[in-house]
């Protein structure tokens, strides 16, 4: 049996009483569903890097991730301390500007992804008439924040690593978008 239960319908009959706007309540489902699905993402990235670290260290018999704390939870918190105190270096010759939004630019588009895919019934961030091709388009600006990165640094090493890792994110997208447009152009007749 499948359940036609409207979330979005529950959360609106929720704070009804409480007398909010239409307009508030659907930025207060929007802000919720982003938190949701924010948290979800990292729990299950902390869960995996946890398993990796535990699997790893018990081949390797390294002490600190094994046994850092209860069942070594303490590890990854430390590393998170470390990477946070980490000071942040820019080449002297490079462009601080570009060094610095590189890195933006690749994230970015990464999260605005997650905002056309459904992920239950009625249960989708933003509903354009265009998801595929907007995950497509929003997914081809990431070789551009790889190569401002490498180009920031003023230093021609860096800059043929940027331009390495932009077209091999390019060769993996080139194939991806297709085999993804056909299985839509298919689905749309």
């Amino acid at each position: 049996m499948i359940s036609n239960i409207n979330l979005e319908d529950k959360f609106f009959y929720f704070f009804f009483p409480l007398g909010f706007s239409k307009e508030f309540f659907s930025f207060l489902w929007i802000v919720f569903s982003i938190l949701i699905l924010m948290l979800g993402v990292t729990v299950g990235v902390l869960v995996l890097v946890w398993l990796e670290r535990k699997i790893s260290a018990a081949i390797q018999q390294r002490i600190g991730p094994e046994y850092a704390g209860p069942l070594g939870i303490i590890q990854a918190l430390a590393d998170g301390i470390k990477l946070f105190l980490k000071e942040d270096i820019v080449p002297a010759q490079g462009d601080v500007w570009l060094f610095n939004i590189g890195p933006i630019l690749v994230l970015i588009p990464v999260f605005l992804s997650y905002l056309v895919i459904p992920f239950e019934y009625n249960v989708i961030l933003a509903n354009f008439s265009i998801g595929v091709f907007f995950w497509i388009a929003v997914s081809s600006v990431v070789p551009l924040g790889l190569l401002m990165a490498g180009y920031g640094s003023n230093n021609k090493y860096s800059f043929l690593g940027g331009l390495r890792a932009a077209a091999q994110s390019i060769s993996y997208e080139i194939p991806l978008a297709l085999s993804v447009l056909s299985i839509a152009l298919r689905v749309i007749r």
